[in-house]
């Protein structure tokens, strides 16, 4: 299950996602992609970065805090035959989101 936090991006961050990326929009919300968890930090997929394995996020925490950052995709992928590969950075914590999503779906969907 996904983490139910969402988080409007401000207007100067939007603008920079657009400038450090190709992406021609930027939603003007996300929702964290983590699975449901307790902690005070949230990512928000903004788009890929545009560099091969890596992706725009938006990071936010509890006390208000929020930014930008590049950060490499997760190389794992799901076990079974032809699996999709995790929709989150490297290193995040909990679940991957195959594990949470039906099987085949995709990190689009």
């Amino acid at each position: 299950m996904r983490c139910a936090h969402w988080r409007r991006v401000p207007l100067d961050l939007a603008q920079e996602a657009r400038e450090k990326s190709a992406a021609t929009h930027i939603d003007r919300a996300v929702q964290c992609q983590l699975s449901a968890h307790d902690g005070c930090e949230h990512f928000g997929l903004l788009t890929d970065d545009g560099a091969y394995g890596t992706a725009l996020w938006l990071r936010w925490y509890g006390t208000g805090e929020v930014e930008l950052v590049v950060l490499p995709d997760c190389p794992v992928v799901a076990p079974w035959p032809d699996g999709e590969g995790c929709c989150l950075f490297a290193g995040h914590a909990k679940q991957h989101t195959w594990k949470y999503a039906p099987e085949g779906a995709s990190c689009t969907n």
